[in-house]
């Protein structure tokens, strides 16, 4: 390859993004009951001590923790996942599937809960998604994930806690 075709690959990496189609659509057309709620508009640093010191790197930093080492990973029981930040509900247990990862994956989130974004940090393009209430980072979603939808939605587990069925979700924080 000549330093010209380089260049020049190089000068349309930044038109990669209209080139690239996401099957991922911003609602998840999910059955779950929407919960009203109204999106924080908080700086990151208001987290800091509301949060452990990894979950706030994940969440506002946008780190990834080590595969393997969340406890959320086999927890199957039935219950919900909810944003380890504000405490909005992301997940029902009955969409947790193990995806062998070694983080804790799902089907589909709870409707409306997540937003998405473009995610070039790789190079190749990926699909983040955070929570739609306080904007922490919650992982990235793939389509290769079990039918009927296809989709693994691939969550680090410090962005995340567990809330076994017959408890009271936690009030919303923020």
């Amino acid at each position: 390859m000549n330093r010209r075709t380089l260049l020049t690959g190089l000068l349309a990496l930044p038109a990669l993004p209209l080139l690239v189609r996401t099957s991922f659509a911003q609602t998840t057309g999910s059955t779950e009951p929407l919960m009203q709620f109204e999106p924080l508009d908080r700086p990151h640093s208001y987290w800091r001590d509301k949060v452990s010191e990894q979950a706030y790197e994940v969440l506002f930093e946008e780190s990834t923790e080590r595969p393997g080492s969340s406890p959320l990973d086999k927890v199957y029981e039935s219950g919900t996942y909810v944003c380890a930040a504000c405490y909005l509900p992301l997940f029902a247990s009955e969409h947790k599937f193990d995806s062998g990862t070694g983080w804790p994956s799902f089907t589909q989130p709870i409707e409306g809960h997540m937003g998405t974004k473009q995610d070039y940090s790789m190079i190749w393009p990926r699909t983040e998604y955070h929570c739609a209430r306080c904007g922490g980072h919650q992982g990235h979603v793939f389509n290769d994930g079990p039918p009927p939808r296809g989709e693994r939605w691939c969550n680090n587990g410090v962005a995340l806690d567990f809330v076994p069925e017959g408890d009271d979700l936690p009030e919303l924080r923020g």
